[in-house]
């Protein structure tokens, strides 16, 4: 979360450590770096959660300004980092308990705050691998019509799960299963 670059280098470095094929999941921002590094040949398929994926020449700032949402009122940036407010769970994160989202906004890394501004995308293996989108209609972070634009451009299995922008937290098993129905399907 320090730069796009690196984030990509980190999926390729760990790609070199297992064994292929390889299934690539993304959460939010995670979904541009799974799509940089989802070209790899080891790469079968891609699972985006609540996620950005961007096309061509886009960066993820640039479907954040298309769709805001309300997170970002609750962001603030200082040492050039872009942290959450404690009172910005309500929009990261509202369907878990208090203390949940507590636990979130306490071990949350923030970002660098130019970090969705860089690197736009150079190839979009979506367009050429099977995906799927969790699609979270609830979300206050991704905007749920990003979502739905997204999902759509890239012709993903769609599975709409009732949750915040966290549904691996606020609904693991459902999360878990469409993780499992991925593997099996690019076995």
């Amino acid at each position: 979360m320090e730069s796009f670059e690196d984030d990509v280098a980190m999926i390729e470095r760990t790609l070199n450590r297992v064994g292929s094929p390889a299934l690539l999941v993304g959460h939010s921002y995670g979904g541009a770096t799974i799509t940089a590094a989802g070209v790899d040949d080891r790469v079968a398929g891609l699972v985006y959660i609540g996620a950005v994926a961007p096309d061509v020449g886009e960066t993820v700032q640039d479907h954040l300004n298309k769709y805001p949402s309300d997170v970002f009122s609750r962001v603030e940036v200082k040492d050039s980092y872009a942290g959450m407010l404690p009172n910005g769970t309500e929009f990261f994160c509202g369907d878990l308990s208090e203390q949940e989202q507590k636990l979130v906004w306490a071990t949350h890394f923030p970002p660098h705050a130019d970090l969705f501004t860089q690197a736009p995308i150079q190839s979009t293996p979506w367009k050429s691998k099977p995906s799927w989108y969790i699609l979270c209609p609830k979300d206050h972070t991704v905007h749920p019509d990003l979502q739905r634009f997204l999902s759509k451009r890239m012709g993903a299995t769609v599975i709409e799960v009732e949750s915040s922008h966290v549904p691996m937290l606020s609904q693991p098993d459902i999360v878990i299963e469409v993780i499992r129905k991925a593997t099996k399907a690019v076995q």
